[in-house]
């Protein structure tokens, strides 16, 4: 993905030349499109569009944007953002004992599949901090017990305030976020889920999996919402299993769908590939 462009996304009700109203709004200041995608939810009535265009050329800031966009907007009762590519948003995982999601993260980012800065990692256990500082990330040891647990999040969102930070990835975290907590960063806090949901919510999927005697096991990423594994869905995937696999096996197969499934969802919301709308999303290629 190109370093200098403006990535325009769009949300509205559906109506007859919404493509074209933005396409010429943008010819009219000089962009050069380079990716443009749009979709319908036909039963919620829903426009939905994403548009790339490079940088040089175009004759606007982003607060000149805001302004001169704005009646367009209006007459089309648009909901829209505009992000630009060469800005790093600043991410926080959160760990618990599990490392594999953790570790491919951070694998991910110094090998540069993540274009994103990694201010920092909270866990409520050592185990991680070696492999974190391995690649050169604060490291924050956050206990939580039940009783404690409003102060716990307390010292967690101040971290994260400190920090600046703008994506929370939930890396195998095996505690539930509060309300307060989830309400300071809506569609910001990504999950990932081990069974594919919505089979196997909650505690100890694969577990359940093997006593259902499954013949697929996936992986869920989503948005964390109040409701537990139920926030909008971004990415699954699945591998097959069979009578001969044993929770162990379940466990370790499952591991690698996990990986992927929460860098492949990770990678999109920093592109601005993302939409979320009600518990769904719009995944834009």
């Amino acid at each position: 993905m190109s370093r200098n462009t403006a990535i325009l996304l769009v949300t509205c009700p559906d109506q007859r030349g919404l493509v074209a109203a933005v396409a010429e709004f943008l010819y009219r200041h000089g962009a050069n499109i380079l990716h443009a995608d749009q979709h319908v939810d036909i039963a919620a009535g829903l426009f939905f569009m994403r548009v790339e265009w490079s940088l040089a050329g175009f004759d606007m800031s982003a607060a000149d944007f805001a302004t001169a966009f704005a009646p367009l907007a209006e007459k089309h009762a648009l909901h829209w953002r505009l992000e630009e590519s060469d800005r790093r948003q600043r991410v926080a995982i959160f760990a618990s004992r599990y490392d594999h999601c953790l570790a491919d993260l951070l694998y991910r980012h110094r090998a540069g599949e993540l274009y994103c800065d990694i201010p920092l990692v909270i866990s409520n256990h050592e185990d991680t901090r070696q492999l974190v500082e391995f690649y050169d990330v604060p490291f924050h040891l956050i206990e939580v017990s039940p009783e404690g647990k409003t102060e716990a999040e307390a010292a967690q969102l101040a971290l994260l305030e400190q920090n600046g930070v703008d994506l929370i990835v939930l890396a195998r975290y095996m505690q539930i976020l509060g309300p307060r907590f989830v309400a300071r960063y809506p569609a910001r806090i990504i999950n990932i889920h081990h069974s594919f949901l919505p089979a196997f919510l909650g505690a100890r999927p694969y577990h359940r999996a093997f006593e259902r005697g499954v013949k697929i096991i996936g992986a869920t990423s989503h948005y964390v919402t109040d409701t537990l594994d139920e926030g909008p869905i971004i990415e699954q995937d699945v591998i097959r299993v069979s009578h001969r696999d044993q929770v162990e096996n379940l466990i370790q197969k499952g591991r690698d769908v996990e990986k992927m499934v929460l860098s492949r969802a990770v990678r999109w919301h920093l592109e601005h590939r993302i939409l979320a709308y009600g518990n769904k999303t719009v995944v834009f290629d």
